[in-house]
């Protein structure tokens, strides 16, 4: 049984959205505010958290990036900031999907479901992949990412697009393939979400990553891996 944390000041909220979650099948941890919502992640990590952004000691998205430090758990934000602008900021820090207050609960569970789908990764792979000599490796059995012998900390999604693009040297993806792939077919956001997220592995993997050797843009059309060969 997965374990979803929900993390909210307000416990009217958290009520309804662990009464539907314990409907649909998940355990659930509660918590009301950053700090504790650090607490359980350091100590019994659950296998996806849904944050909201307005709380009493610290704001969502510094416990975002906090968690983001020390773990790639999905997250899942709660917001009634609805701006493009803060969602990019957001997806910058590390959260895999947002849901916009007021909302239905049933969509939170529904967006639970689609992102522990895409971050369940059953494909059978090489076990290691390897770029450039080594300066890159993709161990697909552990999910780690190491980038000039040092670990590379991946969110959920960052890695399932590394994945996606890795195991297909030189393939064009479009954007629209790439969140079929990495985001699912019920994401019904802006697929320009993609450059975001392409932008954030750049900063982690790449040399200089204004001038990308691995994930580069194919210009008027999405990217491609150009990592060399395995």
């Amino acid at each position: 049984m997965k374990t979803i944390a929900v993390v909210d000041d307000e416990h009217k909220i958290r009520d309804v959205i662990v009464s539907y979650l314990a409907q649909g099948g998940f355990r659930c941890v509660e918590a009301g505010t950053g700090r504790e919502a650090l607490r359980i992640v350091e100590e019994q990590p659950p296998d996806l958290i849904i944050l909201d952004l307005m709380l009493p000691d610290m704001d969502g998205e510094s416990v975002c990036e906090a968690i983001r430090r020390i773990h790639s758990i999905p997250i899942l934000m709660l917001t009634a900031k609805a701006s493009g602008n803060n969602r990019i900021r957001g997806l910058s820090l590390g959260a895999d999907d947002y849901v916009v207050k007021p909302f239905d609960p049933r969509e939170v569970v529904a967006r639970v479901r689609a992102i522990l789908r895409r971050t369940d990764d059953g494909q059978l792979l090489a076990d290691r992949m390897v770029f450039h000599g080594g300066h890159l490796v993709i161990d697909s059995l552990k999910h780690d990412v190491y980038c000039g012998g040092e670990a590379v900390s991946l969110t959920p999604n960052e890695y399932k697009l590394l994945l996606a693009l890795a195991k297909h040297p030189q393939r064009r993806f479009t954007r629209e393939e790439l969140v079929e792939k990495v985001l699912g077919y019920e994401f019904e956001g802006d697929i320009r979400t993609i450059d975001q997220h392409v932008k954030n592995i750049r900063s982690k993997i790449e040399p200089d990553p204004k001038s990308p050797v691995y994930i580069v843009t194919v210009y008027g059309a999405g990217y491609r891996f150009a990592g060399g060969e395995l």
